[in-house]
């Protein structure tokens, strides 16, 4: 069963979140398994991440997004547990700090962009400005946009163009060399209610869970609108959206790592080849390596 297809859309259709199901695992895999599938995923990702530093050319960037309690962390802590930290970054971004607010929208953004060769993981990223914001447009006011300065003006007009930015953005990542693997989430409300009753009944996880977290929950169909309307208005054939069920939080993993391996697979990676010249200098090295040991020893029968 090919994942990468199965919960891929483009854009090609109009979305209705309520044609995708948050319980899917696909007949083909069993739990039982899911275990050592992502164990082979997670070899492959790291032989894969090796020759992406190495080869130092491309960016992989990888896009987290979901209603709370979706397991955005559980995730990425099980799916990159493979990586070499030092070719990886992992970035949440929070309410935007004054700093941020006086700039543009992406310009925080700019700043956690993977260097060639990196993989950077944002858990959730600049499609807050699409979600958050479009469930509470009185936050738009305080981008202190030219020209956007009442709710009046916080229009339909204004979301195309933000979502048009998007769009572009991924564009131009994309001609210079980055790789965009975005993932939504799907979590059903039945399933968020009892993953919240699991944070306030195990003390472990109370931290976890606030009254705010409830006063959300009660916007639950506004953000279900602000994502399909995100995911509709921004998916392409070229930087698409990966679906994923989340109410079973096997299955996610397991749907994500082959997603993110079957999309790393399409790069052209490989181990830097060498000249003739650094052959013949790794070779005069080898055998003064080898040959210090007989020094040392000459040395010693004397």
């Amino acid at each position: 069963m090919n994942l990468l297809k199965r919960f891929q859309y483009d854009g090609s259709e109009k979305l209705s979140l309520k044609d995708w199901k948050t319980d899917d695992k696909v007949d083909f895999y069993d739990k039982n398994d899911s275990v050592e599938e992502i164990q082979k995923d997670i070899e492959k990702l790291r032989v894969m991440q090796s020759m992406l530093y190495a080869q130092d050319k491309h960016s992989v960037l990888i896009v987290f997004q979901a209603i709370d309690a979706a397991g955005k962390d559980s995730t990425i802590s099980h799916v990159m547990s493979g990586i070499n930290p030092q070719g990886c970054t992992v970035t949440s971004f929070k309410t935007p700090s004054d700093e941020e607010l006086g700039h543009d929208f992406l310009w925080r953004i700019n700043n956690h962009l993977p260097e060639r060769g990196q993989i950077g993981i944002f858990n959730r990223s600049y499609y807050e400005e699409v979600l958050v914001t479009k469930v509470h447009p009185e936050f738009i006011l305080g981008e202190k946009i030219p020209g956007v300065d009442s709710l009046d003006t916080v229009s339909e007009n204004f979301w195309q163009k933000r979502y048009s930015d998007i769009r572009n953005y991924e564009k131009y990542l994309s001609r210079n060399g980055y790789t965009i693997i975005k993932f939504f989430l799907h979590l059903s409300k039945e399933e968020q209610r009892k993953r919240f009753l699991q944070r306030i009944e195990q003390k472990d996880k109370n931290w976890k869970f606030s009254e705010a977290d409830m006063k959300e929950r009660e916007l639950w169909n506004d953000y279900q609108k602000a994502f399909e309307d995100a995911i509709n208005h921004t998916a392409t054939k070229r930087n698409p959206w990966y679906i994923i069920p989340a109410d079973s939080k096997w299955f996610m993993r397991l749907a994500v790592s082959k997603i993110i391996n079957e999309r790393m697979s399409m790069l052209d990676l490989a181990y830097p080849e060498i000249s003739k010249e650094k052959s013949e200098e790794l070779n005069k090295i080898k055998d003064l390596l080898l040959n210090e040991n007989n020094n040392i020893t000459i040395k010693n029968e004397k």
